[in-house]
Protein backbone atom coordinates (compact mmCIF):
# COMPACT_ATOMS: atom_id res chain seq x y z
CA UNK A 1 0.00 0.00 0.00
CA UNK A 2 1.14 3.43 -0.73
CA UNK A 3 1.50 5.94 2.01
CA UNK A 4 2.15 9.57 0.55
CA UNK A 5 2.77 12.75 1.99
CA UNK A 6 -0.66 14.95 2.05
CA UNK A 7 -1.41 17.63 -0.27
CA UNK A 8 -3.11 20.62 -0.26
CA UNK A 9 -6.40 20.62 -3.33
CA UNK A 10 -6.77 24.27 -4.16
CA UNK A 11 -9.75 24.42 -6.49
CA UNK A 12 -10.19 27.92 -8.04
CA UNK A 13 -12.67 29.22 -10.98
CA UNK A 14 -14.27 32.15 -12.62
CA UNK A 15 -17.40 33.47 -11.28
CA UNK A 16 -20.12 31.19 -11.85
CA UNK A 17 -18.25 27.72 -13.27
CA UNK A 18 -19.59 25.35 -10.96
CA UNK A 19 -16.78 25.59 -8.05
CA UNK A 20 -19.13 24.81 -5.20
CA UNK A 21 -20.51 21.53 -6.91
CA UNK A 22 -18.05 19.77 -8.03
CA UNK A 23 -15.96 20.48 -4.94
CA UNK A 24 -19.19 19.00 -3.11
CA UNK A 25 -18.78 16.08 -5.60
CA UNK A 26 -15.27 15.41 -5.04
CA UNK A 27 -15.97 15.70 -0.90
CA UNK A 28 -18.67 13.33 -1.08
CA UNK A 29 -16.83 10.91 -3.77
CA UNK A 30 -13.55 11.02 -1.04
CA UNK A 31 -14.71 11.73 2.27
CA UNK A 32 -11.36 11.12 3.29
CA UNK A 33 -10.14 14.21 1.92
CA UNK A 34 -10.61 17.14 4.51
CA UNK A 35 -12.63 20.19 3.94
CA UNK A 36 -10.82 23.82 4.67
CA UNK A 37 -13.89 25.82 5.88
CA UNK A 38 -13.15 29.51 5.36
CA UNK A 39 -13.84 31.61 8.36
CA UNK A 40 -16.06 35.19 8.35
CA UNK A 41 -16.72 38.22 10.34
CA UNK A 42 -19.86 38.62 9.16
CA UNK A 43 -23.58 37.47 9.90
CA UNK A 44 -24.68 34.07 10.48
CA UNK A 45 -27.53 34.01 7.53
CA UNK A 46 -30.85 31.78 8.36
CA UNK A 47 -30.29 28.06 7.59
CA UNK A 48 -26.50 28.21 8.09
CA UNK A 49 -24.27 26.36 10.56
CA UNK A 50 -21.43 27.38 12.43
CA UNK A 51 -18.43 25.62 11.43
CA UNK A 52 -19.86 23.55 8.74
CA UNK A 53 -20.91 27.18 6.29
CA UNK A 54 -18.27 29.07 7.70
CA UNK A 55 -16.77 29.53 10.84
CA UNK A 56 -18.29 32.69 12.62
CA UNK A 57 -15.74 35.20 14.40
CA UNK A 58 -15.70 38.41 16.00
CA UNK A 59 -13.77 41.44 14.17
CA UNK A 60 -11.38 41.30 16.94
CA UNK A 61 -10.75 37.74 17.10
CA UNK A 62 -10.16 37.85 13.23
CA UNK A 63 -7.68 40.66 13.61
CA UNK A 64 -5.78 38.84 15.84
CA UNK A 65 -5.31 35.57 13.77
CA UNK A 66 -3.98 38.50 11.35
CA UNK A 67 -1.36 39.46 13.23
CA UNK A 68 -0.92 36.36 14.82
CA UNK A 69 -0.31 34.32 11.59
CA UNK A 70 -3.61 32.11 12.19
CA UNK A 71 -5.47 32.56 8.60
CA UNK A 72 -3.03 31.53 5.65
CA UNK A 73 -4.84 33.99 3.45
CA UNK A 74 -7.56 36.49 3.99
CA UNK A 75 -9.90 38.97 2.35
CA UNK A 76 -11.76 42.10 3.43
CA UNK A 77 -15.17 42.42 1.09
CA UNK A 78 -17.45 45.23 1.81
CA UNK A 79 -16.00 45.47 5.70
CA UNK A 80 -16.28 42.32 6.44
CA UNK A 81 -13.26 39.46 6.48
CA UNK A 82 -13.02 36.30 5.22
CA UNK A 83 -10.36 33.50 5.14
CA UNK A 84 -8.94 30.25 5.88
CA UNK A 85 -7.72 29.69 9.82
CA UNK A 86 -3.82 27.83 9.29
CA UNK A 87 -4.67 25.95 12.71
CA UNK A 88 -6.87 22.98 11.13
CA UNK A 89 -5.45 22.63 8.06
CA UNK A 90 -2.27 21.67 10.01
CA UNK A 91 -3.88 19.85 12.12
CA UNK A 92 -4.91 17.69 8.89
CA UNK A 93 -1.72 17.39 7.44
CA UNK A 94 -0.20 15.99 10.84
CA UNK A 95 -2.91 12.95 10.49
CA UNK A 96 -1.86 12.41 7.02
CA UNK A 97 -4.73 13.95 5.81
CA UNK A 98 -4.91 15.46 2.07
CA UNK A 99 -6.75 18.66 2.18
CA UNK A 100 -8.84 20.48 -0.16
CA UNK A 101 -10.02 24.63 -0.41
CA UNK A 102 -12.28 26.13 -2.80
CA UNK A 103 -10.37 29.91 -2.94
CA UNK A 104 -9.02 32.43 -5.26
CA UNK A 105 -5.83 32.87 -7.13
CA UNK A 106 -5.10 35.46 -4.30
CA UNK A 107 -5.42 32.67 -1.85
CA UNK A 108 -3.61 30.24 -3.88
CA UNK A 109 -0.64 32.44 -4.12
CA UNK A 110 -0.50 32.44 -0.34
CA UNK A 111 -0.94 28.74 0.27
CA UNK A 112 2.10 28.46 -2.04
CA UNK A 113 4.18 30.52 0.29
CA UNK A 114 3.49 28.83 2.99
CA UNK A 115 2.85 25.01 1.79
CA UNK A 116 5.50 25.57 -1.14
CA UNK A 117 5.25 22.36 -3.36
CA UNK A 118 2.64 20.62 -1.21
CA UNK A 119 0.15 22.83 -2.80
CA UNK A 120 -1.61 21.32 -6.05
CA UNK A 121 -3.72 23.70 -7.93
CA UNK A 122 -6.34 23.10 -10.66
CA UNK A 123 -8.75 25.47 -12.23
CA UNK A 124 -12.19 24.66 -13.27
CA UNK A 125 -12.73 26.89 -16.65
CA UNK A 126 -16.51 26.84 -18.49
CA UNK A 127 -17.06 25.38 -21.77
CA UNK A 128 -17.35 28.71 -23.33
CA UNK A 129 -17.99 31.79 -21.91
CA UNK A 130 -20.91 31.44 -24.15
CA UNK A 131 -22.16 28.65 -22.60
CA UNK A 132 -21.73 30.37 -19.18
CA UNK A 133 -23.69 33.42 -20.18
CA UNK A 134 -26.46 30.79 -20.46
CA UNK A 135 -26.37 29.12 -17.61
CA UNK A 136 -26.41 32.52 -16.23
CA UNK A 137 -29.38 33.72 -17.68
CA UNK A 138 -31.20 30.07 -16.88
CA UNK A 139 -30.45 30.84 -13.56
CA UNK A 140 -32.59 34.34 -13.90
CA UNK A 141 -31.16 35.59 -10.51
CA UNK A 142 -29.95 38.66 -11.62
CA UNK A 143 -30.28 41.66 -14.09
CA UNK A 144 -29.07 42.22 -17.20
CA UNK A 145 -26.28 44.68 -16.15
CA UNK A 146 -24.94 42.28 -13.36
CA UNK A 147 -25.48 39.16 -15.69
CA UNK A 148 -22.99 41.54 -18.09
CA UNK A 149 -20.50 42.52 -15.62
CA UNK A 150 -20.32 39.09 -14.07
CA UNK A 151 -18.99 38.12 -17.47
CA UNK A 152 -16.65 40.99 -17.69
CA UNK A 153 -15.40 39.97 -14.39
CA UNK A 154 -15.57 35.58 -15.54
CA UNK A 155 -13.61 36.78 -18.51
CA UNK A 156 -10.49 38.54 -17.02
CA UNK A 157 -10.51 35.93 -14.30
CA UNK A 158 -10.15 33.15 -16.94
CA UNK A 159 -6.34 34.83 -16.77
CA UNK A 160 -6.03 33.17 -13.68
CA UNK A 161 -5.66 29.54 -15.14
CA UNK A 162 -1.87 30.32 -16.39
CA UNK A 163 -0.60 30.00 -12.82
CA UNK A 164 -2.07 26.69 -12.72
CA UNK A 165 -1.40 22.98 -12.19
CA UNK A 166 -3.95 21.88 -13.96
CA UNK A 167 -6.86 23.12 -15.97
CA UNK A 168 -9.98 21.07 -15.95
CA UNK A 169 -13.23 22.35 -18.10
CA UNK A 170 -16.36 22.00 -15.97
CA UNK A 171 -18.83 20.89 -18.98
CA UNK A 172 -20.54 17.77 -17.47
CA UNK A 173 -20.25 18.07 -13.76
CA UNK A 174 -19.88 14.21 -12.85
CA UNK A 175 -17.26 14.32 -15.47
CA UNK A 176 -15.15 17.41 -14.21
CA UNK A 177 -15.22 15.92 -10.74
CA UNK A 178 -14.31 12.23 -11.78
CA UNK A 179 -11.12 14.46 -13.61
CA UNK A 180 -10.49 16.50 -10.45
CA UNK A 181 -10.27 12.99 -8.58
CA UNK A 182 -7.85 11.70 -11.24
CA UNK A 183 -5.43 14.54 -10.94
CA UNK A 184 -5.40 14.32 -6.82
CA UNK A 185 -4.91 9.98 -7.47
CA UNK A 186 -1.78 10.78 -9.72
CA UNK A 187 -0.76 13.48 -7.39
CA UNK A 188 -0.48 11.27 -4.16
CA UNK A 189 1.67 8.89 -6.42
CA UNK A 190 4.18 10.83 -7.25
CA UNK A 191 7.18 9.17 -6.43
CA UNK A 192 9.02 12.42 -4.38
CA UNK A 193 5.45 12.30 -2.22
CA UNK A 194 5.77 8.40 -1.57
CA UNK A 195 6.67 7.90 2.18
CA UNK A 196 7.50 3.98 2.12
CA UNK A 197 9.20 3.92 -1.28
CA UNK A 198 12.33 2.44 -0.45
CA UNK A 199 9.88 -0.10 1.44
CA UNK A 200 7.48 -0.29 -2.23
CA UNK A 201 10.96 -0.44 -4.32
CA UNK A 202 13.10 -2.55 -2.45
CA UNK A 203 11.26 -5.30 -0.42
CA UNK A 204 12.22 -8.64 -1.22
CA UNK A 205 8.66 -10.68 -0.77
Amino acid sequence: MIKHKPILIVISAPSGSGKTTIVKIVREKCPEIFYSVSATTRKMRPGEINGKDYIFVSHETFEDWIKNGKVVEWAKIYGEYYGTPKEPIDKALKRGQDVILDIDVHGKRSLEKIYGKDVVSIFLIPPSLDILRKRLISRGAESKEKLELRLKLSREEMKWGYEYDYIVINDIKEKAAENVISIIMAERMRRERILNLKELLENEN
